[in-house]
């Protein structure tokens, strides 16, 4: 590898802010901000979801009322 032309890659810790949940895992991501994680101070990446916050992971998917959709739109736009 070329010296000087490649990112930092270090311990970072990720915050997400919807659960406050927080990991440490390695990344090249620049930030200035840092948090105490576990005794040590590690630069931090504020993120809106993660595996702890999305419907995906969490088992708490949000069901649509398709059929109730459908009738309000024959009602509103059907045949007259």
């Amino acid at each position: 590898m070329k010296k000087g032309i490649h990112p930092e890659y270090r311990d970072v810790v990720f915050w997400d802010l919807t659960s406050d949940h927080k990991f440490l895992s390695r990344s090249t991501i620049q930030t200035k901000e840092t948090i105490e994680f576990e005794g040590n101070t590690y630069p931090v990446v504020k993120v809106e979801v993660s595996s702890e916050s999305h419907p995906f992971y969490t088992g708490k998917n949000v069901l649509l009322d398709t059929a109730g959709r459908v009738d309000k739109f024959l009602k509103r736009y059907g045949k007259k």
